[in-house]
């Protein structure tokens, strides 16, 4: 195993700018959480910080595609060193606009400029990887290191943009926010190198952009985010009826260390002849296995249960972007990647306000029936899905 991980990583460059990335995507784990904690820490109430925080998720996810299609087009660099001064700006004016106590919309606004600005540098390396890698076999085990960089940045940003605000200072969860951001762009930005080339609108030559495959693959990422998104407010809502909800977070680490577990695992393995098998089953399963959830009454065996489902994870996410690389033009590699993080980051507000009401109603334990219902979904389109190979 050891083996197949040091001879990707011993290209040239390839461990500077992976690690790079990692640096630079913590925000996206960190923003929308930091915002909700800094808003109520000042006095603000939680569906205020939430309308805020949706605010910047959202102004991410619209502007993701267009960026991804600008770092083909002009070239990555040009791209991470105008996104890196703009996301500070967004978050430096955001805090600005709460410490000053403006009334809205100008928080608002604040937190859309830093959304736009959002640095899309987990497509950007994935780009990086199908450039690198002459031999595309090693292409799977390129994917598992972002996919467990992912996961990675979803265990620690958290725990440290919560520990940040509350025990530090109420606004040092979102400034560290913005210098991952920012000095994590500008550092890939100073990696000419490795990225791929720049493909102008008028230069730009080879197919269109295979929608009729692009366009499932967005809908399948919508039915993960629903997933991810449901997920932790049900599993928010079950460890509070337990009288525990200190286990919440426990709960959720369990979940992304085994996606963890598994994308090291998968990155082993040889490149599958037909990844989009590997997707069918990894979101079908998945699904299902938050079904015997529903009847579970303790937090042991949800966090059981959560971990099996975490080993479905990165295997999906693998297989999908393995499947992209394959189906869209390189020169719009990065564009379609962010598509799909567009997809995801869509899906996990109306995740996480249909578990909110199927909650309400009926209890944690029938939450779960909404991840289920949603991995069946996402299951139910790439079955349906066909590639040009």
């Amino acid at each position: 195993m050891m083996t197949t991980y040091r001879d990707v990583l011993s290209r040239p460059g390839a461990a500077l700018f992976s690690f790079t990335a990692l640096w630079s995507r913590l925000p996206l784990s960190m923003a929308g959480l930091g915002i909700v904690l800094l808003v109520h820490e000042r006095g603000g109430s939680y569906k205020e910080a939430g309308i805020m925080s949706a605010a910047y998720v959202l102004a991410a996810a619209a502007f993701g595609p267009m960026q991804g299609r600008l770092a083909d087009r002009l070239g990555q660099a040009t791209v991470l060193w105008v996104v890196g001064v703009l996301y500070a700006t967004g978050i430096g004016a955001f805090l600005v606009a709460i410490d000053r106590d403006w009334s809205t919309p100008w928080p608002h606004a604040c937190a859309i400029l830093a959304g736009l600005a959002t640095p899309q540098t987990g497509s950007m390396v994935r780009a990086r990887w199908n450039h690198s890698i002459t031999d595309r076999t090693q292409l799977n085990t390129a994917f598992s290191i972002e996919a467990v960089a992912d996961e990675v940045v979803f265990i620690v940003g958290p725990v440290l943009v919560t520990f940040l605000t509350l025990q530090a200072a109420d606004v040092s969860g979102l400034l560290f926010a913005a210098a991952a951001a920012m000095l994590g762009s500008w550092a890939l930005a100073l990696q000419r190198s490795t990225q791929p080339p720049a493909t102008p609108r008028d230069t730009h030559v080879g197919p269109a952009m295979n929608w009729a495959f692009l366009g499932p693959m967005v809908a399948v990422s919508g039915a993960l985010g629903i997933v991810f998104g449901s997920a932790e407010v049900i599993i928010a809502a079950f460890t509070d009826e337990q009288g525990r909800p200190g286990a919440a977070g426990v709960v959720l680490a369990i979940w992304a260390a085994g996606s963890l577990v598994a994308g090291v695992a998968v990155g082993a393995l040889p490149q599958p002849a037909r990844p989009l098998n590997r997707l069918r089953w990894a979101i079908f399963v998945l699904g299902a296995l938050f079904g015997p959830l529903c009847l579970v009454t303790s937090i042991p065996w949800v966090a059981v249960g959560m971990f099996l489902g975490g080993f479905m994870i990165s295997p999906t996410l693998i297989a999908m972007v393995s499947l992209i690389e394959r189906e869209v033009p390189p020169t719009r590699l990065t564009e379609a990647l962010t598509w799909t993080t567009t997809g995801m980051s869509v899906g996990v507000a109306p995740g996480a306000a249909v578990a909110g009401a199927v909650i309400d109603a009926q209890g944690a334990s029938a939450g779960f029936l909404v991840p289920l219902v949603a991995g069946l979904a996402g299951s139910i389109v790439a079955w349906t899905t066909r590639t040009s190979t």
